[in-house]
């Protein structure tokens, strides 16, 4: 039995739950967010808290019921909570803007990077070198910070570029040069 798929997900008294044959409607403070989950899984809504089980054990059923109960529980938790991720900008020069809905990045090119939101996204910068990312949908949060990433991946010998908060970037040694001249 999958131990993270037998877990109940306790429903909050603010938020509301639909489901409609395989889709998944949740409603709250923060917003709305539906999602399409696998045939066959049996979920039933009872006393403020969501089950999912699963028909039979075949490998296929087992593989989704822990996913099913993950994509609901974030689903909840993200139309109560919502969800945030940090950047961070190292390098001399390296700078981050807010304009308007946009974000517009100076890494180290010959031209400003503007990266335009996913629709229920949002950009805070609190300092030039730190980029909040937050949202309803996880997917898309965690999504559109990768895309924020990859405009400057962090390099190993200097540690310049955009990295996660917290993220542990592996430094490595520079070119020794000739022992000999």
């Amino acid at each position: 039995m999958s131990r993270i798929g037998k877990k109940p997900i306790d429903v909050p008294a603010n938020v509301e739950f639909k489901l409609d044959g395989n889709t998944a409607m949740v409603s709250g403070p923060k917003g709305k967010l539906s999602q399409e989950l696998p045939a066959g899984m049996k979920i039933t809504f009872e006393k403020g808290a969501i089950t999912v089980e699963r028909p039979n054990d075949e490998k296929y059923y087992r593989s989704l019921h822990g996913l099913t109960r993950t994509l609901l529980a974030n689903m909840i938790e993200g139309v109560s909570n919502g969800f945030s991720k940090a950047l961070e900008i190292n390098g001399v020069g390296y700078r981050a803007a807010k304009q308007g809905k946009k974000l517009v990045l100076t890494v180290g090119y010959s031209h400003p990077v503007e990266i335009e939101p996913f629709s229920g996204i949002e950009f805070e910068v609190p300092t030039p070198n730190k980029i909040i990312v937050t949202g309803i949908d996880k997917q898309q949060v965690g999504q559109m910070a990768a895309e924020i990433r990859g405009v400057r991946e962090p390099e190993p010998y200097k540690g310049k570029g955009i990295r996660y908060e917290n993220e542990y970037v592996r430094r490595k040694a520079g070119k020794a040069g000739k022992a000999g001249k």
